[in-house]
């Protein structure tokens, strides 16, 4: 990849495909980790989800830990890990680990929301207090951990302490841009599943940042789906997965990855047809130059310093065909 154009990423969010088992998805994931190292992508993030049937990575360190053990040159982390649902020691420990046996190779992405719903989120919290009412304590408190020991510091992350492993942001709303920006963190938009607030989020964090001993200048990470393909026709087939994805989701079902179909007509309403479109607004369908056409305009718009894309395919050949193409792409793309 050219090293002077925008760097492109990717999040994988481990589908479990209809009728398989989540071992075959995270299997999967390494595949595609292997495959996006060897193309040159400069990072590989899984993310934090629990009680969903379609999707593996909700141990994500255990996860993040597997797929670095299998590439050699990606960075990988986590998309993130969503903090209100541990105690900060417990995060600098599980990334001291990964960091120690897989040098200058792990990124830290936090987020703030519980990656699933409100009883499943109880379960996983138990007795804990807090939640995200302590996101910024949480977030401060991660990062000493990380620092080098100070005197008089009763608790140490054993191993983490010194390791000073990238820590991002993450977020879909104005809190995590201007909290990034106090912080001097970088800051990533999920715009792939919540498009409204992000160029609001975007001009705050950078209007707002403050330089820190971790970043100098704002550094803006945006997460689209992208999905390419041969032709227009064939890459706009294979979105539909993701469209029944959300679909199911709008109707308060979670099921595993559904196989593409030749259109959504008569399994959809006008109404969830227009809501299905808004949350997947920053969708990037199509062959390789319908796909770099659109990326340099969204460029133009947020002037990102990185994308990092996720793409719901059922076929794993076929996600592995787009991250090919999409490879194509990136040395066209510049700021």
């Amino acid at each position: 990849m050219n090293l002077n154009s925008v760097p492109i990423s990717v999040l994988d969010l481990s589908f479990v495909r209809e009728g398989d088992l989540p071992a075959q998805a995270l299997l999967e994931s390494k595949e595609l980790a292997q495959l996006a190292d060897q193309l040159g992508y400069k990072r590989f993030w899984l993310a934090e989800h629990h009680n969903m049937k379609g999707i593996a990575s909700a141990a994500t360190s255990v996860a993040i830990g597997y797929v670095a053990g299998a590439t050699s040159r990606i960075r990988v982390g986590a998309g993130g890990i969503m903090l209100p649902n541990h105690a900060p020691l417990v995060i600098a420990e599980q990334f001291g680990t990964l960091e120690s046996l897989y040098p200058g190779r792990i990124d830290l992405g936090l987020g703030r929301a519980p990656g699933t719903d409100i009883l499943t989120a109880r379960a996983l919290r138990r007795d804990k207090t807090g939640g995200v009412d302590t996101f910024p304590d949480d977030v401060k408190e991660l990062l000493n951990y990380f620092a080098p020991s100070q005197p008089n510091q009763a608790v140490h992350a054993v191993p983490g302490e010194g390791l000073e492993i990238p820590v991002l942001l993450l977020g879909s709303s104005g809190f995590s841009s201007m909290l990034a920006a106090q912080m001097g963190l970088p800051f990533g938009f999920a715009s792939h599943f919540a498009p409204d607030h992000l160029m609001a989020a975007l001009q705050q964090y950078r209007q707002h940042f403050q330089p820190s001993q971790y970043l100098a200048k704002p550094y803006c990470i945006v997460a689209i789906n992208v999905i390419v393909a041969d032709t227009d026709e064939e890459a706009q087939r294979l979105f539909t997965s993701a469209q029944q994805g959300v679909l199911a989701l709008l109707r308060g079902r979670r099921p595993q990855m559904q196989p593409p179909i030749d259109s959504l007509e008569g399994m959809w309403n006008e109404a969830e047809r227009v809501e299905v479109q808004r949350l997947l607004k920053y969708s990037f369908v199509g062959n390789p130059e319908t796909v770099a056409t659109s990326l340099r305009k969204l460029l133009e718009e947020t002037q990102a310093d990185e994308l990092i894309t996720t793409a719901r395919i059922y076929d794993l050949n076929a996600r592995k065909r787009s991250l090919v193409l999409l490879a194509s792409v990136q040395p066209r793309l510049t700021r």
